[in-house]
C-alpha cells in the first residue's frame, strides 16, 4: 500500500464530510468524477484499499483481485448491480448498501415525474414561454381515483405508494419478497398491474431475470393511455419498445430518471419526444440524501471491518 494506513477507496470525485469524519483513522482516495473500471482496477493496484465505497462506474472481479486487502465494497445507495456480487462471494468479499438512506429523495423524484405526466408540467412550461394561452384547449390527468401499479416494495417504492395513496389513488404493489405491507397496498400479480393501471411506477433492482421488464408485450397488456415512470434502473425498460409505444399513444407520457446507458449521449432516440419528460439519473442526489447515503455507507463498511 502507499500509506501506513489502511485505504478507502470511493469510486467517485467526494464524500460527505459526516461521512468522512467516521474514516478518520483510514486514508481516503478518490477515483474521480467519471472514473472507468480500468482506472478503478489501476487505483486498486496501487492502494491496495480494505474498503472501497461504489459511487459511479462498475466493480467487478479484475478490480477485487488487484486489492488483496479488500474486504467490503459498500454501495453509496441502494442499488447493488454495479457491483459484480457473484465474484465478491466467491472471494469473500462482503458487499453492504445504504439501503433506505435515499427513499425519500427518489420516491419524490418519482412523484414529480408522475404529476409531470400527469399534468403536462413540462410541455405547457414550455408553450407558456413561447408566448402560447392554452386554458380552453388543454386538458390534464386526475390523478385522484386512478390506480397506480408499484412494481418493487422496498423503502423507496413504499414511501412513494404512501404519497400516491395520500393523493387518493389506488394502490397495487408487486414485489415476491415484501411481506407485511401496509393496509393502503394491494399486493398483487404483474399481469394484473399491466391490466388495471392507469400509471406504473418501477422501484425495483435489476436483476437478470427481469431485465427489459417493461417491453413490446406487457405495454401492449396495459391499459391504453398509462404513464411509466421510472426511478429505477434503466435496464427493466425496453426502450425502443417505450418509444414506439408513446408514438402510438398506448403509452399516453412517460417520466423517465434512469437509462440503459448512462450518461446519456446525444443524439438518443428519446430527444425531442414531447411526452417523454427526462431527468439525468438524479432522483436520489439531494443535498440531504448525499449525507445520509454517505454516513451509510462508510458505517456499513466499517461494521464490516470491525467485525
Amino acid at each position: 500500500m502507499s500509506a501506513e494506513k489502511p485505504v478507502f477507496l470511493v469510486t467517485g470525485a467526494d464524500l460527505a464530510s459526516d461521512a468522512l469524519a467516521l474514516l478518520r483513522d483510514y486514508q481516503v482516495v478518490f477515483a474521480g468524477k467519471t472514473p472507468t473500471e480500468d482506472e478503478i482496477v489501476a487505483l486498486c493496484k496501487q492502494h491496495d484499499p480494505v474498503a472501497i465505497i461504489v459511487r459511479y462506474s462498475k466493480v467487478g472481479a479484475a478490480a477485487m483481485d488487484a486489492a488483496p486487502s479488500l474486504k467490503v465494497i459498500s454501495k453509496h445507495g441502494s442499488g447493488t448491480d454495479t457491483i459484480d456480487k457473484v465474484a465478491a462471494t466467491a472471494r469473500g468479499i462482503k458487499v453492504v448498501a445504504a439501503v433506505g438512506a435515499n427513499a425519500a429523495a427518489v420516491a419524490e423524484q418519482a412523484l414529480a415525474l408522475l404529476l409531470a405526466c400527469a399534468k403536462s408540467v413540462v410541455t405547457l412550461d414550455q408553450r407558456m414561454h413561447a408566448g402560447h394561452w392554452d386554458k380552453a384547449t388543454h386538458k390534464s390527468v386526475e390523478l385522484e381515483g386512478r390506480t397506480v401499479g408499484v412494481v418493487g416494495l422496498g423503502a423507496i417504492g413504499q414511501r412513494f405508494a404512501r404519497m400516491a395513496d395520500a393523493m387518493g389513488m389506488r394502490v397495487l404493489g408487486f414485489d415476491p419478497y415484501a411481506t407485511e405491507l401496509p393496509a393502503y397496498i394491494q399486493s398483487a400479480d404483474l399481469e394484473t398491474i399491466w391490466r388495471e393501471s392507469d400509471a406504473i411506477s418501477l422501484h425495483c433492482p435489476l436483476t437478470a431475470d427481469n431485465a427489459k421488464l417493461v417491453n413490446a408485450k406487457t405495454l401492449a397488456a396495459c391499459k391504453k393511455g398509462v404513464i411509466i415512470v421510472n426511478t429505477a434502473r434503466g435496464g427493466l425498460i425496453d426502450e425502443a419498445a417505450l418509444l414506439e409505444a408513446v408514438q402510438s399513444e398506448q403509452v399516453a407520457s412517460a417520466g423517465l430518471d434512469s437509462f440503459a446507458v448512462e450518461p446519456m449521449t446525444a443524439p438518443h432516440p428519446f430527444h425531442g419526444e414531447k411526452r417523454i419528460t427526462l431527468s439525468p439519473h438524479i432522483g436520489g442526489v439531494t443535498a440531504d440524501a448525499y449525507v445520509k447515503m454517505g454516513v451509510a455507507a462508510a458505517r456499513n463498511a466499517l461494521a464490516v471491518l470491525n467485525g
